[in-house]
């Protein structure tokens, strides 16, 4: 197992059945979306409030998520603007009973800091 080492574990959760396609894989939304949250973690440290999600560039699915893996979303940063920011983003599993670890996608997040009105603020 290999994470950037300025990246930070952000989220952890569970796959459930509730989250599969016809398949049984789990949905790439619902991975997509543990990937928003888990970022959005580091943003809004980093930016002391609000912030938006703008972009997905890049998004990469390496292996499929099964039902009962434990999904763990690193973040680092990897670039900051006067109100946005550019984040890493892997999602690895860990597989029972094997205690396998694998990645699972990546990608890069913008988000821009936002005051209570949704406009765009300045970075602190």
């Amino acid at each position: 197992m290999t994470i950037d080492s300025d990246a930070t574990l952000t989220l952890q959760t569970i796959a459930m059945p509730a989250d599969t396609n016809a398949n049984g894989d789990i949905f790439g939304g619902w991975l997509m979306a543990q990937m928003d949250l888990g970022s959005s973690v580091l943003a809004r440290t980093r930016a002391r409030g609000r912030v938006a999600t703008v972009a997905v560039d890049a998004m990469t699915f390496h292996k499929p998520v099964h039902v009962g893996d434990v999904v763990s979303i690193y973040a680092s940063m990897l670039k900051e603007g006067t109100t946005s920011m550019r984040i890493g983003v892997e999602a690895w599993v860990s597989r029972q009973p094997t205690g396998e670890h694998l990645k699972v996608t990546q990608a890069v997040f913008t988000f821009v800091a936002v005051d209570e009105g949704g406009q765009k603020r300045a970075l602190p």
